[in-house]
């Protein structure tokens, strides 16, 4: 099946000290156009490069990979991207933070200067939306590391993007703000409706925000389980405590367990 997302018999070697490291070897999925997807997999297996290679920073030795039906052969222009650690410049205002793609990804840049006021209000109304109105003209010292995640979805989606990667965006904070976040990622999800992929190690995460969860191998990463999330959206965030959402969980780390002893 051909997906919004869509990498056939990856393969990809990074190169170093005179030895070679297979990262990815064989790795075939595909992520429809309007889905959250989850990879989850052992550390090491190769997550972030599948994001890289997807987002166009980086290009396989072998096999394809196509995003919106074209084959990609250099940076992603419908990628937002949101990563564990912020990376906020500390000179510029939270405001100015969020509205940095603009200066950078077209045609907004040309448009930045005579429609500046139109999306300094986007970047003000997103700040609302994830719980930051107000906060605009902060910068990121006077922010808690959650407001500063908030503030780097924000960035992500300033400028409108199809597809969103998300790399272990919420690891670094403690339980109550990741599950806060959780369900500001799931509003938004419902209301943008991009496409979303989501690398992380914490399976409760995956399975909560998911509509599919995709297990990697032990290097070299490939695909071994697809499992599908059929609860129905809005989830509540009580739904993480109960039987059958943790009956998943316990499912998924039993794979991740496998494809470790399996190394």
């Amino acid at each position: 099946m051909t997906g919004f997302v869509d990498l056939r018999d990856v393969q990809l070697a990074y190169s170093g000290h005179g030895t070679e490291t297979l990262a990815l070897d064989g790795l075939t999925m595909a992520v429809n156009r309007g889905e959250f997807a989850a990879v989850v997999g052992p550390s090491g297996c190769g997550k972030s490069t599948l994001m890289k290679l997807a987002t166009g920073l980086i290009r396989p030795q072998a096999g394809t990979v196509e995003v919106a039906a074209r084959e990609v052969d250099g940076p992603v222009s419908i990628a937002g991207m949101a990563f564990q650690n912020p990376s906020m410049l500390p000179w510029r205002t939270t405001l100015q933070n969020v509205m940095l793609p603009l200066e950078i990804v077209q045609p907004h840049r040309k448009r930045l200067g005579r429609e500046r006021a139109a999306y300094t209000q986007l970047a003000e109304e997103l700040l609302s939306v994830v719980g930051l109105a107000g906060f605009g003209a902060k910068y990121p010292w006077q922010l808690s590391g959650g407001m500063q995640q908030r503030a780097n979805l924000c960035r992500a989606l300033i400028h409108d993007p199809e597809l969103l990667m998300l790399d272990e965006p919420f690891g670094a904070l403690d339980a109550f703000t990741r599950e806060e976040l959780w369900q500001v990622m799931r509003d938004l999800h419902a209301e943008k409706g991009f496409t979303t992929i989501l690398v992380t190690h914490d399976l409760r995460e995956a399975v909560f925000l998911a509509d599919r969860v995709f297990v990697m191998s032990a290097r070299p990463g490939r695909i071994i389980v697809e499992h599908e999330i059929s609860f129905p959206r809005p989830r509540p965030i009580d739904l993480t405590y109960e039987a059958g959402f943790n009956d998943i969980v316990h499912e998924l780390r039993g794979h991740i367990a496998e494809a470790r002893a399996a190394a």
